[in-house]
């Protein structure tokens, strides 16, 4: 079986030369088990973090995070791509993008500067017209409501005459003493220094749910956007710090949501009247640690029955029981990812791929389907600085 490999290239610090090729097992087979092979280039390209493949086209998409663009490729070959139009423009730190299911647009998510954009796709793929969709604010963030205006402003005291004026009461003795307004001293202006701590919006991830609905997180803001074309319907806000990064969305009707700082998972679903809220919140694992452990990609197994989560930091994956129809989840497992830093994964079959970004490597991993639990490693295979793993399914 093929997988599309995205990877970081020399302009974000990384070995990669473009979209890559992973080999599992046997080319041709619809199942990853087998020895992993890195098979080379598909297409040269500059920092290809994330991928995403057309439902139906042998086109994939991937956002060129440095560059701050998403770049369509339609495939030329078994193992090649060639790029399909031109870069479109879609906000600094392009990192995440996703098809829609009926293949009609593409939302793309940029983490530097929290602009969402949503882009028609046309009929052979390619990439059409793009709207940024509109920014949000911060909802712990604090704007004064009437904010005190400046004696100037108010224009009721003019400091010139009342300096005059209390200079010649104090006489020639003490006149001196009254500051000068007429004729300033010149005040020397320091630099404004931004503050290192301060929240900036950092869209992030889309999924795309039922009823043409899609959510969108904003990692830095904290908040779950939902949409409906290019008109957001609802904001949902998760504790302040959690940092909310991934999510994927369960046929019970849930979305659960991986946060990136506080290492938990978040379970939101609509009440009858179509509002959003959150039903319950469980940490990835017990054994995880805050400011240490980072969790990057949430997925759920076929059968809906368990989550798994990859977390940097530790280099580990969770594996989480979905219970009571979904309102309820629970940890079963903490194990070892078998990489260092495990940016993304997918789970195939009873396989499970791991990219680990910083050790320049792919394995292949075991999953119970009874437990759920992530076993024995399988298959490693040495691959630059992978970041997002795309099964090709021809």
């Amino acid at each position: 079986m093929r997988f599309w490999l995205g990877g970081y290239t020399a302009d974000m610090g990384g070995h990669a030369a473009g979209v890559g090729v992973l080999v599992a097992g046997e080319p041709a087979a619809q199942s990853p088990r087998g020895s992993l092979t890195f098979a080379g280039t598909a297409a040269h390209a500059e920092s290809p973090s994330w991928l995403a493949a057309h439902p139906t086209l042998d086109v994939v998409y991937a956002t060129l995070e440095e560059r701050g663009v998403v770049q369509a490729f339609r495939r030329t070959g078994e193992d090649t791509l060639a790029p399909l139009g031109k870069p479109l423009a879609t906000g600094y730190a392009t990192c995440h993008a996703a098809i829609a299911p009926g293949a009609g647009s593409l939302v793309a998510a940029a983490y530097g500067d929290g602009t969402v954009t949503r882009i028609a796709v046309n009929a052979d793929g390619s990439l059409g017209a793009a709207v940024a969709l509109a920014s949000t604010t911060d909802p712990y963030g604090f704007e004064a409501e009437n904010p005190p205006a400046s004696l100037a402003a108010a224009g009721t005291i003019d400091l010139s005459a009342a300096a005059a004026a209390l200079r010649e009461a104090a006489g020639p003795e003490f006149a001196h003493l009254v500051p000068d307004y007429d004729n300033p001293e010149p005040v020397e202006t320091l630099p404004v220094v931004e503050d290192p701590n301060a929240r900036v919006s950092r869209a992030h991830h889309t999924t795309f749910l039922p009823g043409g609905l899609y959510a969108t997180t904003d990692l830095g803001f904290d908040l779950v956007r939902f949409w409906r074309g290019d008109t957001e319907i609802q904001q949902v806000a998760l504790p302040k710090g959690s940092g909310p990064r991934h999510a994927v969305w369960h046929p019970s009707g849930h979305l659960y949501v991986a946060t990136e700082y506080s290492a938990e998972v978040y379970a939101l679903a609509a009440d009858r009247d179509g509002t959003w809220r959150i039903v319950t919140a469980v940490p990835v694992s017990r054994e995880t640690s805050f400011g240490v452990d980072f969790p990057a990609e949430i997925s759920t197994t076929a059968d809906g029955l368990f989550l798994h989560v990859t977390v940097r930091g530790s280099n580990t994956i969770a594996t989480i029981a979905v219970l009571d129809g979904g309102a309820r989840l629970e940890g079963v497992s903490l194990v070892e990812s078998g990489v260092d830093w495990p940016r993304h994964h997918v789970l195939v079959g009873d396989t499970l791929l791991i990219a680990g970004q910083r050790s320049d490597d792919v394995v292949s991993l075991s999953v119970d389907a009874r437990t759920g639990v992530v076993g024995q490693l399988l298959y490693r295979a040495p691959a630059p600085t992978p970041t997002a793993l795309v099964p090709i399914f021809d």
